[in-house]
């Protein structure tokens, strides 16, 4: 075999590892959507609405244009090269995607949050492997250039991480619903209010509870440690995931939990071990494959430090019974 057999079944074999923006380059299946997906919801402002909104003295400092949620968003990109007239607020509750803008690539996971300022050139786009939920919300007028400068000064051209709040999915939903029952005046203003305080909900989340932040932070970072069993992480891994400091991470995680970030972690993986030890056939060098453990002898000495015996003791023992 020649080396340039070799160099395309090399190509092959990593194709399928390789980014979305280079999947799309050799994808030619490819096809870009704006909207209609399955389950979507979706309602823009009729313009004879809009004016009558922008002659409201109660609503026509801030207002919403058009309001979405679009599950599952395969294929969904959307480029507007000239940017948009109105902010739009795009917040992901599931997959990922990425926001491209002046010339930085931003990447939108769940639980996380971006606001893009308009008249600014933008694309953003769903993950082909991972598509995004989002919910999203066009808004304009001079209240919200004063709200949007308040949420640029704590954090530019950034993603926000946000704990997930069902009544924030509650306020949404009311919103729209409203929306989609009325166009009546009275129910515009009512509409426009809460959209403010639905949007001031993501900027002034850390002001409005500054204990929320921290306590979801950490329950974040337990529920990925319990999905990911099987990997290693560094301290810095996992504070960077939750966008902290390792200092001020490990200080809300022992606050909470009393224990460092890695003793939980292992902790975890321990505890898991003892299912495997009590309810399957795998070995001990299997079961240290399984949760992320490159050495048995280390596995079976803090097995031995946490449970007061041996792995091998503790299985033989549960035969006996």
């Amino acid at each position: 075999m020649d080396i340039y057999s070799i160099t395309g079944l090399y190509f092959i074999y990593l194709l399928p590892l390789l980014s979305d923006k280079i999947t799309i380059m050799f994808n030619n299946t490819y096809k870009k959507i704006k909207e209609g997906f399955v389950g979507q919801r979706m309602i823009v402002l009729p313009p004879d609405i809009k004016k009558s909104v922008v002659k409201n003295e109660l609503i026509k400092r801030f207002y919403l244009t058009a309001i979405g949620y679009y599950p599952k968003a395969v294929n969904h990109d959307r480029e507007r090269k000239m940017g948009s007239a109105q902010y739009i607020l795009l917040y992901c509750v599931e997959g990922m995607g990425y926001i491209t803008i002046q010339g930085k690539e931003i990447e939108l996971k769940p639980n996380t949050y971006f606001i893009i300022p308009k008249n600014v050139a933008h694309h953003y786009r769903s993950s082909i492997r991972n598509p995004w939920s989002i919910y999203w919300v066009h808004f304009i007028g001079e209240h919200a250039d004063l709200l949007y400068q308040r949420h640029y000064e704590q954090k530019k051209l950034e993603c926000e991480s946000i704990p997930y709040e069902e009544q924030r999915i509650v306020s949404f939903n009311e919103i729209y619903e409203l929306l989609e029952n009325s166009f009546d005046i009275r129910e515009i203003e009512i509409i426009n209010i809460k959209i403010m305080n639905f949007i001031s909900s993501f900027i002034f989340q850390k002001e409005i509870d500054p204990t929320l932040q921290e306590k979801n932070v950490i329950t974040d970072s337990i529920n990925f440690m319990k999905k990911n069993l099987n990997r290693s992480f560094t301290l810095e891994e996992l504070a960077e995931r939750q966008h902290l400091s390792v200092s001020h991470y490990c200080r809300l995680f022992l606050a909470k939990t009393g224990r460092s970030p890695h003793q939980y972690f292992n902790q975890l993986k321990i505890q898991k071990s003892c299912q495997y030890l009590y309810f399957s056939d795998r070995n001990i060098k299997e079961i240290c494959a399984e949760l992320g453990f490159d050495d048995p002898y280390y596995f079976s000495r803090l097995f031995k430090k946490l449970m007061g015996l041996s792995p091998a003791y503790y299985k033989n023992q549960h035969k006996k019974v």
